[in-house]
């Protein structure tokens, strides 16, 4: 265990502000032929609420150190054969109109670069009909999210999705989903008429 001098102590509060702490810790010992480690210069340090005034954020109008350096490479001698050049791919890449399946079971499909993805079933609707309208979603009629023939795919208002989900209203069949959107819009009503009695 080392004990600390209030010199020794002195000398940590000139020194810190001006060096880190591996830098501190060399001088530090050779100053005073020790051989004190990190861990104890750390707990000098804090145990003597020892600071060095930096907070490791840039202060205002302090310039970048890097600033004025574009197009400069610090990789070494193949530095520059191993950047990315321009219009480079990386070999991950995948074209606009790949699928794939997402983590909720539906199938995306990509739409845009760099890494756009939309659902295939809202992209088959949205060629046939335009744009999905704010406020409504697209469903399955038959639940099976493979199935993308046009009269399977619905538009709803999120408030159906919500009646449909609530009361178990999406069927195997889609003439029998929208069956149930109806219903739904039956239950959406008689809610709406319950509010307007309690007001």
């Amino acid at each position: 265990m080392h004990w600390w001098s209030e010199e020794e102590k002195e000398y940590l509060r000139q020194h810190y502000p001006n060096h880190s702490q591996p830098q501190l810790l060399d001088m530090f010992n050779e100053r005073f032929n020790v051989a004190i480690e990190i861990s104890q210069l750390k707990g000098a340090l804090k145990r003597y609420d020892i600071k060095s005034g930096r907070t490791g954020r840039f202060e205002e109008k302090q310039e970048a150190w890097n600033k004025g350096m574009k197009g400069i490479s610090f990789g070494g001698v193949n530095g520059e054969k191993t950047q990315f050049k321009k219009g480079n791919r990386p070999h991950n890449h995948l074209p606009v109109g790949t699928e794939r399946v997402n983590g909720d079971d539906y199938v995306d499909i990509k739409v845009a670069d760099p890494n756009k993805w939309k659902g295939k079933h809202i992209v088959a609707w949205e060629e046939a009909n335009g744009t999905v309208p704010k406020g409504h979603a697209i469903i399955f009629g038959d639940g099976n999210r493979r199935n993308f023939d046009l009269e399977n795919l619905i538009l709803v208002t999120r408030s159906q999705l919500a009646w449909l989900n609530k009361k178990h209203l999406i069927a195997d069949n889609a003439e029998l989903t929208k069956t149930g959107l109806v219903i739904a819009d039956i239950y959406s009503k008689i809610g709406e008429r319950k509010k307007a009695k309690k007001k």
